[in-house]
Order: C-alpha cells, then structure tokens, then sequence
C-alpha cells in the first residue's frame, strides 16, 4: 500500500485522477451520457500519457460517473445513468419535500463510504485470488470465459436470445483479421483496414456515443429542475440513525454482486433497494421521500465499481461493459491484466487501487460544494451539447492513427447501434464479446492443442466443468419461461378442441 500510494500521489497520477473523477461526475450528471461512452470518447486520449496514469484517469470516470447520476435523480426524476435509476424513486419525492439538500448529501456519503469499503476489499480478496488463478490453464479460461459472457447476456436485458445475438456478433466481429495459428485473413473482404481486426475504440464509440446522441435527439426530455432549497446538505442525526445501516449493508452487498459477470451498479442498486424495503419496520415509506432508499442503493453502486475490479485485475476477465473497455485499453498498452499482474506491473494493481482511495476523497470535496455548479451545467440545451459530443467522437476516431476509414467504422457502428437501441437490442453483451472473442478463440484452440483435438479436456478437469455446468443452468432456466408459455398454448388450443 505504501508503494501504491508513493505511485498514486505523483503530481501527474493526482492530475489525472483529478480529471478522471471531475469528468466522470460530469458524466454521471448529464442525462444521456454513461461511464462506457465517456470512456469510449476519451480512449484516445490517454495514449499519450503513462499508461498507468490513463488507467487512473479511466477507473475515476467510472466511479465518479456513479457520484454524479444521482444529482439528476434527485433534482429533476431523471436518471443521469444507469444505475441511479432507483434513486429517482425516493430521492425526487425528498426534493418534492423540501429534502433536496440532505438527499444529496447522504448520497455523497454513503457513495463515499461504499467506495472506500469496496477499495478495502478489493486489496484484500484481490492478492490471494491471483495465486488461485496462476492453477488455471487454457481450458479453466475458457470455461470462465464462456460463464462471463452467458451471465451477461442473463442479466444484460429482458430478452436473453437478442442478449446472446449481441454477444454472437461481438465474437464475429473479433474474429475479423488475422488468423493467429495460420495467418491467413479471415472475414476482411480485401478490405485493408480490417487485417488488423476491428478496433474497440471505433466500435465502442459508435454504439455507445454515436448512437446515444442519435437517440436522444428524438427524445424530448423535460427537464424542469424542482426548484428547492439546497441548504442543509449535511443529513441531520436521525437522517445517519436511518441510513447507518442500509450503507453498511450495501456496502457489503454491493462490492460482492460488482464481482459477478454481468453485475456492477445497476444491479447491485436494485438489488439494495429490494433488500432494504424488504427488512424495513416501515416500508410503506419506499417511494415516498424514504431517505434509506436513496442511501443504500447509492452505496451499493459505488461498493459495486471496487468489486468489479477483482475480476479483471486477477482473472483478465471483465465482468460488465465498462470493464471490457478498461481491459481494451490496458491490452493497447501493452499490458496484459491476469494473475501475473501484480507481480509484472505492481506500480499500476497497486497504483490503481490507493488512487480509488484518493480518487473518493476528491470525489467527496468536488461533489458537496459543486452542486450548484452541476444544476447550472443541466440546463445546458441539448441543441448545443449534442453537437458538441459529435465533433468529439469524429475527433477521437481520426486521432487514433490518422485514418478516415476508422471514422467510417465509427459512424457505421453508430448507426447500427442506434438501430439495434430501437429494437431493443442490449449493446453491452457485444462490447464484452469482441473484447474476450480473441482470448476465447485463443484459449480454445491452445486446449485442443493441448488434447490433440479431444473436446474432453473441458469435461475433466473439475473447474472448467463447474464453470460450464453453470453456464448451460443459465441457458436453461433463460428457456424454462418460453417452455411453460408454449405448453400453455398447447393446452389452451387442446382445450378448444
């Protein structure tokens, strides 16, 4: 940790810390915006400065995006991402109340303290998992590989055969370019861009920044700020004796879900919710201005970005979108995330981590006096901020390597995600996918290679079997529903007869 901290308060690690979390509040205040596109946008820009430092910047985006969401939840009933979605639920009608104030300001603590319990977990559980992990070889990745994706696409949606259509189309699309046993072009029409493969940051941009903005022009959102009295932002005493409990809980509650794949804030929110209304004395008060409905899932949230780091720094395994663009970036530095992480690149496991505990204390100070700042930065029009997101997206794509074409994947993905956004199609499954498609690939032709051919391998070796036997439990109860729907068919036209 001393090491970690002589990493994380040079001047350009706090710099950048400092811009990583600004950002990300600013992010999680606008409507329309997310840490995934935000990431997205500002890939290209870290590739100039010490990869170290863009993955502080890039981790403080993600967290601070999750500060920032519940401004807007609770001034104006709209969430400013995802995972402040059940916010709106209490903390809007605290506003309606005159409660703004201290809604805003147990949101900040109870994110703060989520976050540092979260930070503490992660350097504790993160070290010995890696050891666990130097056991596996090609057939246990793969087999991991494969749950990560399937429990995405069971919890990314409502549909889960659109959920695995998305994660097909991510394993597609990397698997364009060079074969890596052969060598021979797969997939590249002739097209010479595409022998490289299919870049993250064109596709990200496009599906997630693109075609957020083409999606929300059509919207009209009302954005009628409640006008009430900001004053008071430090909760009261009987405020903290009904919240100290609910952030304990979701504290614990949300770093563990933010493990899974596929978990993360937006579900470690809802879940806080339902638990906490379900072991209130009084929960007739949930939607109505209930201030540990606003503090619980607040603090799972933010609990929930630390648990997600586990996965990733340990097993090179990203449990949600934003930790697929992380990965792509760390994978662009030359650095390969994994159980030999600690050990190759302890400066950045050990940087990253003591710059969370920096990074929420900033996030603390920004948030509390800056409210004023953010309700002003709302009532920017949409006319002016739309454009301005646009030019940053074509600006970022050509800055990558100078090429137009990249600019043209861009536009294309965007389109196309604006689209599949239409038809309700979950984009997150397909970022995941086209991150892990190359390293599934890898992993399973290493294992047949290993096997001489025999598919057995992943069958007899006990972590690769458990790990596949809960990925065919997940398909399978995804397909009981359908089942049920048509054997009721089947009896209603028996009936008939």
């Amino acid at each position: 940790m001393l090491f970690g901290f002589s990493v994380a308060l040079q001047p350009n690690s706090l710099l950048m810390c400092f811009i990583g979390v600004l950002l990300g509040t600013l992010v999680g205040v606008l409507p329309g915006l997310g840490p995934v596109a935000a990431m997205s946008l500002l890939l290209p820009t870290t590739y100039s400065v010490n990869p170290v430092s863009a993955v502080i910047m890039l981790a403080g985006i993600y967290y601070g995006a999750m500060y920032g969401g519940s401004t807007t939840s609770i001034l104006l009933n709209i969430p400013g991402e995802a995972a402040s979605v059940v916010t709106c639920l209490d903390g809007y009608q605290m506003a309606r109340h005159g409660r703004a104030g201290p809604a805003l300001g147990i949101s900040a603590m109870g994110s703060f303290i989520g976050g540092t319990i979260s930070v503490v977990g992660l350097m504790l559980v993160a070290p010995p998992l890696a050891e666990v992990a130097l056991q596996f070889g090609p057939p246990e990745y793969f087999s991991l590989m494969i749950m990560g994706v399937i429990m995405l696409t069971f919890l990314a949606g409502d549909s889960m055969p659109k959920a695995l259509c998305m994660a097909a189309l991510g394993i597609f699309l990397g698997s364009i370019g060079m074969d890596i046993l052969s060598g021979t072009e797969r997939f590249t029409f002739d097209i010479p861009i595409l022998i490289d493969g299919v870049g993250l940051v064109p596709v990200a941009m496009g599906l997630f920044g693109i075609s957020e903005v083409l999606l929300n022009v059509e919207i009209s959102l009302k954005r009628d700020i409640f006008k009430t009295s900001l004053k008071g932002l430090l909760p009261n005493l009987e405020d903290w004796r009904q919240s100290l409990w609910p952030i304990i809980r979701s504290s614990v509650l949300g770093f563990f879900l933010g493990i899974l794949p596929g978990g993360g804030g937006v579900i470690a929110s809802f879940t806080s919710y339902a638990v906490e209304k379900r072991v209130s004395r009084h929960p007739e008060r949930f939607g109505y201005g209930a201030i540990e409905g606003v503090a619980g899932p607040e603090t799972a949230n933010n609990a929930g970005t630390g648990g997600a780091f586990i996965p990733l720094l340990t097993l090179g395994l990203p449990s949600n979108a934003v930790m697929a663009i992380l990965l792509g970036a760390m994978l662009i530095y030359g650095m390969q995330p994994g159980p030999m992480l600690i050990k190759a690149h302890p400066d950045l496991f050990w940087g990253a981590i003591t710059s969370m505990y920096i990074g929420n204390a900033m996030l603390l100070v920004l948030n509390l006096p800056l409210i004023g700042l953010w309700v002003k930065i709302l009532k920017i029009p949409y006319r002016l901020l739309f454009p301005l997101i646009l030019l940053f997206c074509l600006v970022g794509a050509y800055s990558l390597n100078n090429n137009t074409a990249e600019v043209a994947m861009m536009v294309i993905f965007g389109v196309l995600g604006y689209f599949l956004r239409k038809f309700k199609y979950p984009l997150a499954p397909a970022i995941l996918a086209l991150v892990l498609g190359p390293m599934l690939e890898k992993a399973l032709r290493q294992s047949l290679l290993m096997s001489v051919g025999s598919g057995w391998i992943f069958v007899t070796r006990p972590i690769s079997l458990v790990t596949l036997l809960i990925s065919f439990a997940l398909l399978a109860s995804s397909l009981l529903p359908w089942m049920r729907k048509r054997q009721e068919k089947i009896r209603e036209a028996a009936d008939k007869d």
